[in-house]
């Protein structure tokens, strides 16, 4: 049997339009490919997926991002160079950011709404970094066991009245590299080593390595005041709201309370800076960050976003305004004085 081949005028007129149309979903398939972000977190998972989720539901572009710890992902980031996929680094701590600009990887981003949002201690100067949270590192107390009125500053729970009775998280923890870099700061090196060591006198146990630990300490009764971040004192808070144990917001009538932030910079080898740009601008925004301190009870660092309510119930404080660029630069000097004053 013989076969008609089909002519040139027929193939362009069936198969070439097939073609195209066939082609076609590929091509936008590949474009849709590019509306991506990539971002490296130090934060846990759980605190960061819900955001990226709502991110991506509102604007079509897609996050991916990987987790770990502060450190090795600045690392990564340098050795990767101009190769980097990472259009991001969020992590936790001043001091952090401060030293991931310092190695240079961040971009100089600035925007006026950006500034707007974030306040300027909670940024850097150059537009390296941006916070993306706040958190208080405070004076929590056992109900039982000690009158608020008795508490006052940070320095005075060197007090000898405190012997036996304090406890404190592990100096090598970066939140208390920032709180003495802090207090360096404001009251030079020889003051704060005089209250560092006055602290190591008046512990009951050696240092915790977390302050969720320290809070279960003051509640057994092992000692009766500490230091910790606020939200370590929400999740006790939330799994047992009976919990004999409470805030203090010391320094009312000096500095105020030690604040720091969890915060992100977009990298200097961003492939997709422009949708990283977008992210940072949007997880700055009331909505956002509205989810983002109501995940791990924080306080939001734009002003014009809510509190959560369990937040909002510890009640008002002053807080330090120092730039927080001041932890990173001072924190060498930090720990070297823990280290003289013996502060493990």
């Amino acid at each position: 049997m013989s076969v008609t081949k089909p002519s040139y005028h027929l193939l362009k007129k069936w198969i070439l339009p097939t073609l195209v149309v066939a082609v076609l979903p590929i091509a936008e398939t590949a474009l849709a490919a590019t509306e991506e972000v990539v971002v490296y977190s130090s934060r846990k998972e759980h605190l960061v997926k819900p955001l990226f989720d709502s991110f991506q539901k509102e604007t079509g572009i897609m996050v991916k991002y990987q987790t770990g710890k502060a450190g090795p992902l600045i690392e990564r980031i340098k050795q990767e160079g101009e190769q980097t996929p990472a259009d991001m680094l969020i992590t936790v701590d001043a001091g952090n950011l401060w030293y991931a600009g310092s190695q240079g990887i961040f971009a100089n981003i600035k925007s006026a709404e950006l500034s707007k949002a974030v306040p300027s201690q909670y940024r850097d100067s150059d537009g390296l970094w941006h916070g993306l949270s706040v958190r208080a590192r405070t004076i929590v107390y056992s109900t039982e066991r000690v009158k608020p009125e008795n508490l006052t500053t940070y320095a005075d729970l060197a007090d000898p009245k405190w012997k036996g009775r304090l406890c404190l998280r592990t100096s090598k923890k970066i939140y208390n590299k920032s709180l003495v870099a802090s207090m360096i700061h404001h009251y030079g090196e020889a003051e704060t080593e005089k209250t560092i060591r006055g602290w190591v006198s008046n512990l009951a146990v050696k240092p915790f390595a977390k302050d969720s630990h320290l809070i279960k300490a003051i509640d057994s009764g092992a000692c009766d005041v500490g230091i910790v971040n606020t939200y370590y004192f929400g999740r006790a808070e939330s799994k047992n709201p009976k919990i004999p144990v409470a805030i203090f917001w010391p320094d009312q009538n000096g500095n105020g309370v030690h604040v720091n932030i969890s915060g992100a910079g977009i990298t200097k080898h961003a492939p997709n800076r422009e949708n990283a740009t977008k992210l940072l601008t949007w997880l700055v925004g009331p909505e956002s960050q509205k989810i983002l301190g109501g995940l791990n009870k924080e306080y939001p660092i734009n002003g014009g976003s809510s509190v959560d309510p369990q937040v909002a119930a510890w009640g008002h404080f002053k807080a330090d305004t120092m730039n927080l660029a001041e932890t990173g630069k001072k924190q060498a000097s930090a720990v070297k004085l823990m280290q003289r004053a013996r502060y493990k």
